[in-house]
């Protein structure tokens, strides 16, 4: 960024499928005086406020631009930073503008998952760094994209799984690395919300202030209902994950992360949506299983993972309890014991055949600041949860989904990313993006 020439352009980068629009990374973004990172909020709307409150707390950092496709969630937004003391934002309910105001620096990015990766996508294009929601892809060829679009732009791109800046999660992470439980074989991840019902709603206008086709964006055209729109949208696979892409994707990531492992071999999911006749897609009880190469394991060469959603009444398991009735965290078994962390990175290890209580921790971090930190030093390698591992991550999820949705166990190659032999599931590894919004094969 800056005087270090990290957001100098001299190339002219262009938007394949839209017109009309400023040539981006053109000339280059300067940042403020004494490294003020200027920061814009795209999705407002729930964990997009927790990304305004989140980067106003952080010393020299401004929230210079607020971005939402619907107009009507702006007032109170706008209100909040002026009552705490922070300069009015500009405001904006199309990205594409945004990214023109050449004073942006950043992005934190919390729309539907579907805008996750072509918004991360668009500011790369325009210099502009970029902190997306998980998951921050809706499919693998999205993560294989913002790969390359990182690389090529010399950005940075994050997925914000937070929980990689807590001490607690990457103290756990040492203690398996250097053999705390001794040969990790299996890693748990544990999904278990109470959900209710979302019934059905009834196709309506669309409300006034809410700028839907830019809400659908790559999505295909579809009618607008209440189920589709805030928060519900989880549930459909044209926007969503379903719960394994929601709250499961942190667990999923910090199962590969502190078992060790990049892309599984062999993957098996099945689930349902049960109980309940309502306007949900997604399954609301969901399993999966993954398989790993271990070379240097014993056995039979592999370790294990597995995942699992449930949605109604249940029990929390192996000490991995809360907040209140959920259950949310990780089990990890090893030849000299087991660990339990829960979601905030509190870990117990149980030892031996007896299962005394071993060596614990914990500890709470801060992503936003991991993220200002990263481009004030103009160190890719600073970043918590780098979309290389981000991709990673979510491609697991993708990888179940995909599972659940053929009915059957499919075989991955991790040298090329491609399923073997499965012409059905490749297919599923990408979508068909609705011009303009469209992430590019080539560029």
């Amino acid at each position: 960024m800056n005087r270090r020439d990290f957001l100098s352009k001299s190339a002219k980068y262009t938007l394949a499928t839209t017109a009309g629009l400023s040539l981006w990374g053109a000339k280059p973004r300067w940042a403020g005086a004494a490294d003020r990172v200027r920061v814009g909020v795209v999705g407002i709307r729930g964990m997009g406020f927790g990304h305004i409150r989140s980067f106003s707390e952080l010393e020299n950092v401004e929230v210079t631009a607020l971005c939402d496709v619907d107009e009507r969630l702006f007032p109170e937004r706008l209100q909040w930073l002026e009552n705490n003391g922070h300069p009015t934002p500009d405001t904006y309910v199309d990205i594409r503008k945004m990214l023109d105001d050449r004073n942006i620096d950043a992005i934190g990015v919390a729309t539907p998952n579907h805008w996750h990766s072509l918004a991360g996508f668009w500011a790369a294009q325009a210099g502009v760094h970029s902190t997306l929601e998980k998951p921050a892809t809706h499919n693998i060829f999205e993560g294989q994209q913002l790969i390359k679009a990182a690389d090529r732009y010399n950005v940075l791109i994050q997925q914000h799984a937070e929980r990689r800046s807590f001490p607690g999660f990457q103290s756990a992470a040492e203690f398996l690395r250097n053999g705390g439980l001794g040969e990790v074989y299996l890693a748990k991840g544990l999904c278990y919300k109470w959900r209710d019902t979302i019934g059905h709603t009834p196709v309506e206008p669309v409300p006034e202030g809410v700028h839907y086709d830019l809400w659908l964006g790559p999505a295909p055209r579809r009618p607008f209902t209440r189920n589709r729109f805030h928060y519900e949208w989880h549930w459909h696979w044209e926007y969503g994950n379903g719960d394994i892409g929601n709250q499961g994707v942190h667990q999923m990531d910090i199962a590969r992360w502190l078992l060790g492992v990049d892309f599984p071999t062999k993957i098996s999911s099945m689930g349902g949506h049960f109980m309940f006749n309502d306007d949900k897609e997604t399954p609301n009880t969901q399993m999966a299983l993954f398989e790993f190469s271990n070379p240097d394991g014993g056995g039979d060469k592999k370790k294990m993972m597995q995942f699992e959603v449930r949605h109604w009444i249940t029990h929390h398991e192996g000490g991995v309890e809360g907040p209140g009735d959920f259950t949310i965290g990780n089990l990890f078994y090893g030849s000299e014991g087991y660990m339990s962390i829960s979601l905030n990175g509190d870990w117990q290890t149980y030892m031996g055949r007896d299962r005394e209580p071993g060596p614990s921790g914990s500890g709470r971090g801060n992503m936003f600041q991991n993220f200002v930190d990263a481009i004030r030093a103009n160190d890719r390698s600073m970043l918590d949860g780098d979309i290389v591992e981000g991709h990673k991550s979510c491609a697991l999820m993708h990888m179940a989904n995909t599972s659940y949705r053929l009915g059957r166990t499919l075989n991955f190659d991790p040298a090329t990313e491609r399923y073997i032999d499965d012409d059905e599931a490749n297919a599923m590894m990408t979508r068909d993006y609705r011009e303009p919004f469209v992430i590019p094969g080539n560029f």
